[in-house]
């Protein structure tokens, strides 16, 4: 696959929105590709956000499909309920995930069960190897990169991911898999085109979205600079 095919794809963070007019949040991105919703269970990451119940109300009234990302211990246990929420792609952290090969199976297998598509996502933080993921690789839909220690919104995009993505992104090309390549994590318009040229063309965006007054403005100018790098 070349890097001419690989449209990028946009994903607003609602980590960054304004939780109290969620529904008029998410109809000021309906430009955007995928909707990204954060996890957090206040064990494997500091913060605690939402759960089921939230993600299903989101999917009701989301433009877009949902990128939800488990930033949780022990997500095997969860996954048919996020599944039933409504996540359209489902992500889960390698470092929590002692059996991550047949995670990602059980993802793919519990959307066939409903008759439909969910993918399979696999993360890493900052501090795991790509080696964590290239033996699953035939298992995911999706590898996300964190390019920042997850847990928080607003902070700066860690430029050493790059040669991460990079590998990553080698080893999807040479094994020819229809895999996107995700980044998560500080995202600008200043800095998506080194991601982009590094291989990824997924983009998590929160405050370079959500902070920005023109929302669908914000979205086609990441687009448009990472379809430039």
């Amino acid at each position: 696959m070349s890097r001419a095919s690989r449209e990028p794809l946009i994903a607003p963070s609602i980590l960054a929105s304004d939780f109290v007019n969620l529904a008029s949040e998410l109809a000021t991105i309906e430009s955007c590709d995928l909707v990204h919703v954060d996890v957090m269970d206040g064990h494997f990451v500091p913060n605690l956000t939402i759960g089921p119940p939230v993600v299903k109300a989101i999917k009701q009234v989301s433009p877009r499909p949902l990128d939800v990302h488990l930033m949780i211990e022990s997500p095997e246990t969860y996954l048919a309920d996020y599944v039933d929420a409504g996540a359209d792609v489902l992500g889960v952290h390698a470092e929590a995930c002692p059996h991550l090969h047949g995670t990602l199976g059980t993802i793919r297998k519990l959307g066939r069960e409903r008759g439909r598509v969910v993918r399979s996502c696999a993360v890493l933080n900052p501090s795991t190897p790509a080696e964590a993921v290239e033996f699953c690789l035939e298992e995911a839909d999706q590898i996300l990169v964190m390019t920042v220690n997850p847990g928080f919104g607003g902070q700066s995009f860690i430029e050493a991911m790059l040669p991460k993505i990079e590998t990553i992104r080698g080893w999807i090309e040479r094994r020819g898999l229809a895999i996107d390549l995700e980044v998560d994590g500080g995202v600008t318009r200043d800095n998506i085109g080194r991601a982009a040229s590094a291989g990824a063309n997924v983009f998590v965006a929160g405050t370079s979205v959500f902070g920005q007054a023109d929302r669908k403005l914000a979205i086609e100018a990441l687009r448009q600079a990472a379809r430039e790098a």
